[in-house]
């Protein structure tokens, strides 16, 4: 059932889905979209997801409406039934719990190699855990109060980050618009579309909602100022860099502001403001995760006053899941992984599921 005092107005969701978002895949977007195609038209592919992602999250936010007050784990057997429900819970809990491995260990990946060089990952990794653990036990009211301080910082470094890189684009690294035909962008599609996980956050965090009519509102503006953030990178980084410059860049988007400098300025190291701004912006997504995933235990298995205990003993699953990977490489698979099945357990399964709802006639609330 839903805590009680935790009631998110339609501001507060909307940060939250857009912290969500904005995590560890944007340093290596314009890498991991633009070089499937082999062009830079892969910003097309980049907004068509994004407007997919609309419509299946209205769809997505849409079906939590039908059962206000219940998550995703406590809805889910009302609509397909006992065991089914368990299955899909259970994978969800799993995804979560990867994803937030993954960014912690993406946010300690990058750390070692820009901030903290020589430093153990494993160090870096129990130190933001613990600090993320501490965050999270505060509730979720606490959470959102810290999204509400961490995004404008981020969106005012971001765009102060821009427009010092602007100096370094070249419109020509954009041309010639769709010059290899459409191909290209159906090859961009499936990266492009994984770029776009987060919103599905909102499974768990529609039940905390005030008015949770309100929620397919705060979706659209989330994944619609997410996008923008996607765009704007990939067309800087492309542009500025080119295309066959960011393929052989494990960190494209850092790279482009190591690759600019301006004289007179007190700070020389942009990367750094840059660094400091997303660890946290990781940091948030990492906490939501695994706050979704002890969410997902304790709705599942019927544990309401177990929910600090479940948050502590995920600690070591999530240490063991982030550590697995042994570079790079392993890290940019693990985040592949991660972004299929996203696109099947929430890009396919919401839909399926808010047409069982409407053809069993499931759940109280008004759509």
């Amino acid at each position: 059932m839903k805590e009680s005092g935790k009631d998110l107005s339609l501001t507060q969701a909307t940060v939250t889905i857009i912290n969500a978002m904005l995590g560890a895949g944007i340093l290596t977007l314009p890498r991991t979209v633009g070089v499937p195609g082999g062009t830079p038209d892969a910003w097309i592919s980049l907004m068509f997801s994004g407007l997919v992602f609309i419509g299946i999250g209205w769809a997505l936010c849409t079906l939590c409406m039908k059962f206000p007050g219940k998550t995703v784990y406590e809805f889910a057997s009302e609509i397909t039934g006992k065991w089914i429900a368990y299955v899909l819970g259970l994978a969800i809990i799993l995804y979560f719990l990867i994803s937030s491995a993954f960014e912690i260990r993406v946010m300690a990946e990058v750390t070692s190699m820009y901030l903290l060089e020589g430093t153990p990952q494993w160090a870096i990794v129990m130190a933001f855990m613990w600090i993320g653990i501490y965050m999270i036990t505060g509730g979720l009211d606490v959470m959102i109060r810290v999204f509400e301080i961490i995004l404008p910082i981020t969106l005012v470094i971001f765009v102060i980050e821009i427009l010092f890189a602007s100096e370094l684009f070249e419109l020509n690294n954009l041309r010639p618009l769709l010059g290899d035909g459409v191909m290209p962008l159906v090859k961009d599609l499936r990266p492009a579309l994984m770029a776009y996980n987060g919103f599905e956050v909102m499974i768990v965090i529609n039940a905390y909602v005030k008015n949770p009519k309100e929620s397919r509102k705060a979706m659209v503006w989330g994944i619609s100022i997410s996008m923008m953030f996607y765009l704007v990178t990939f067309l800087m980084v492309v542009g500025s860099l080119s295309l066959d410059g960011v393929k052989s860049r494990s960190w494209p988007t850092l790279d482009l502001v190591r690759s600019y400098e301006i004289e007179g300025l007190i700070f020389e190291r942009f990367e750094s403001w840059l660094l400091v701004i997303w660890i946290m912006q990781i940091f948030s997504t990492f906490g939501l995760k695994h706050y979704c995933a002890s969410r997902g235990i304790v709705d599942l298995f019927r544990l309401p006053k177990k929910f600090i205990a479940i948050v502590f003993l995920l600690i070591p699953v999530v240490y063991l899941i982030a550590m697995i990977p042994h570079d790079v490489n392993g890290i940019l698979a693990l985040g592949d992984l991660l972004g299929d099945s996203f696109i099947l357990l929430f890009g396919a399964i919401p839909l399926v599921l808010l047409l069982l709802t409407f053809i069993r006639k499931k759940g109280e609330g008004q759509a």
